[in-house]
């Protein structure tokens, strides 16, 4: 190399930019990827505040920006309202900024499937039921008969836990024989009066109906 070289323009011009190299692989964050690029590493980032605080819903348990597609968002508002006031009041807020730009649209925008659409969880339908078990005798041959319970389901009990009860208490056969019906070998209809209120106390002597002998 020449002394003319050493001082030459295209040799300062290489030494910058192995300087700016350097100083960019030396920067926090920087991992070389396989292609030779610098890529951000993982991990905490400049101008975050850790730990990331996220507020629940106490109604539908989920994150309060996902609250909206709960079906009873009613509930969530009025949960929000009353624990986490300034966070309703920004949602509330927001709620009216998106409303106003649906106003603004046109119809092709309003005619557009709806934020959430398909995605949302649709809302269980109200079981309208009426809460009763009846209690009822059946003839089994010509001398033996059963009990024949049903309306037990409609407190929520499980007809194959019950039946497994009933025949440990009673020492005789018991199966579920139905979707809401529980056949128990022998007269015992007068002792589940007090033998189910006493294992579900959800089941008041009230609601149990007598329909005393039955065909089967």
């Amino acid at each position: 190399m020449t002394p003319s070289d050493a001082n030459s323009p295209a040799r300062d011009l290489r030494k910058t930019s192995l300087s700016s190299t350097l100083q960019v692989l030396r920067s926090p964050g920087c991992v070389m990827a396989a292609e030779g690029e610098c890529s951000l590493a993982a991990g905490p980032r400049a101008g975050v505040k850790y730990p990331i605080s996220v507020l629940y819903c106490g109604n539908c348990t989920m994150p309060i920006e996902y609250c909206e597609y709960y079906p009873e968002y009613d509930k969530c508002k009025a949960w929000l309202e009353k624990n986490l006031p300034k966070e309703f009041e920004r949602m509330i807020k927001l709620g009216e900024g998106e409303e106003v730009a649906d106003a603004s649209g046109n119809d092709d925008d309003k005619k557009r499937q709806k934020r959430g659409g398909k995605g949302m969880m649709k809302a269980k339908k109200k079981d309208d039921t009426p809460k009763q078990v009846t209690v009822s005798r059946a003839p089994r041959g010509k001398k033996k008969s059963v009990t024949v319970v049903t309306g037990l389901s409609s407190f929520d009990i499980d007809l194959k836990v019950a039946a497994k009860f009933f025949g440990t208490k009673f020492a005789c056969g018991s199966s579920v024989t139905g979707d809401d019906e529980i056949v128990i070998q022998g007269d015992v209809k007068d002792e589940l009066f007090d033998i189910i209120p006493d294992k579900w106390p959800e089941i008041d002597e009230d609601f149990i109906e007598d329909l005393g002998d039955l065909k089967r």
